[in-house]
């Protein structure tokens, strides 16, 4: 597992793979757990800057479901991670919910927020479709990075100082929020397990979300490993009390 700034990349036996979140983000979030990624390439492709396609191409092949029952991944205190005005906690709880604050100065933007529980249907109708985005402003010193040198406004919405310059404009007036929903799920996904906990992210980045599953996965304290049945009697416990 590597982090960059802008992307996740994965690193196995000397063989990097670069901009992985969208496609792991779908993945964990429509309950994929095992399957095979063939690429030719040094990173995923980012067709249309959102994790839609990758949705609608799941849908169509169809999603077989094996006997082994599901293994979660329970958060059971408090963990956090957080450094110059940026924080990002998982809580304790029995499903997997999240809180996803964002601000960015443009008048367009802004602050925005987002509270959802991650379920398949929802995730696919409200965060898939979220585009990644981008400030004209910035696309120079990117470019000098070595990164979005495919960018173009079919892959990415990006915005001048005062308007966007997509012609289609935005598919969420909090489009950018719900992105970087879509990404903090793709790299909370390097958990391995399905997650039940709450998240909840002021403002955090590739690099923080890396840093917040690495305390989780260096502490076996922090949670515990429970089957269906256990989730399910937990369940129908909480609702008879």
């Amino acid at each position: 597992m590597q982090k960059v700034s802008y992307a996740t990349s994965l690193m196995r036996q000397g063989v990097l793979i670069s901009t992985t979140e969208h496609l792991l983000s779908v993945f964990y979030s429509m309950s994929i757990d095992n399957a095979f990624v063939e690429i030719d390439n040094l990173e995923v492709p980012i067709l249309d800057g959102s994790g839609e396609p990758f949705v609608d191409l799941i849908r169509a092949a169809g999603i077989k479901q094996f006997r082994r029952r599901k293994r979660f991944l329970r958060i059971r205190r408090p963990v956090s991670v957080e450094g110059n005005g940026k924080r990002i906690t998982i809580v304790p709880s029995d499903r997997f919910l999240l809180t996803c604050d964002v601000f960015f100065p443009h008048p367009l933007v802004g602050r925005q927020t987002l509270e959802i529980e991650v379920t398949p249907d929802r995730y696919a109708a409200e965060i898939a479709p979220a585009r990644t985005f981008g400030f004209e402003y910035e696309l120079g010193q990117m470019r000098n990075m070595g990164l979005i040198r495919g960018a173009s406004l079919e892959n990415a919405v990006c915005f001048d100082r005062d308007s966007i310059l997509n012609p289609g404009g935005l598919r969420y007036h909090d489009e950018c929020c719900r992105h970087k929903a879509l990404d903090l799920i793709g790299d909370l996904a390097l958990i391995g397990k399905p997650l039940l906990g709450h998240v909840i992210a002021e403002k955090a980045g590739h690099a923080m979300h890396f840093a917040l599953v690495n305390r989780i996965m260096s502490d076996p304290t922090l949670y515990e490993i429970i089957s269906f049945d256990q989730l399910a009697s937990r369940v129908a416990h909480a609702l008879v009390s």
